[in-house]
């Protein structure tokens, strides 16, 4: 079957069309406590890896959510201008910034996160909810995918350039 064959959307565009959808409903959601989704994201993922006794750097929690980390650094300003983070130098190393969250920021990331998963059951219902089987394999498949690492661009190749006669 060739690509333009395919019977219907590809799986890139019902990935990325339910990715906004998610985005959306998050952000709607976590609107009332002033976050946005993306500082929704920084904040419960370094909630999580504080409980886990680690206290990230900038590089680390966008090596962790995916984030670009020149976005991680806006972001982190931000929630530090709310009051919700602090950023302070890594004493090992003065070009890293280490990540916390203030006593403000633990309580406002464990209402979110207390949102986002009545959220996450609604948006999982035609699944079966969020301990349901068919969406642990889906978060299975999904997690192979994000797995695979992408090929390293290569804007140069001389393998891909077209030579002329």
């Amino acid at each position: 079957m060739g690509k333009d064959s395919w019977p219907g959307p590809t799986p890139g565009f019902l990935v990325w069309r339910l990715a906004n959808k998610w985005r959306v409903a998050v952000d709607r959601a976590v609107a009332p406590l002033g976050l946005t989704h993306a500082q929704y994201v920084l904040v419960a993922s370094l909630h999580g890896m504080q409980r886990a006794g680690e206290r990230p750097s900038q590089r680390r929690l966008a090596d962790h959510t995916g984030l670009e980390a020149l976005y991680v650094s806006k972001l982190a300003r931000a929630l530090e201008s709310a009051g919700l983070i602090e950023r302070t130098r890594d004493p090992r190393d003065p070009r890293a910034v280490q990540l916390a969250l203030t006593e403000q920021g633990q309580a406002v990331t464990r209402q979110a996160i207390a949102v986002v998963q009545e959220l996450l059951q609604q948006l999982l219902e035609p699944l079966g909810g969020l301990d349901a089987l068919r969406t642990h394999a889906f978060t299975d498949e999904l997690t192979t995918l994000l797995d695979v690492p992408l090929a390293p661009s290569v804007p140069n190749d001389q393998s891909t350039r077209r030579r002329t006669p």
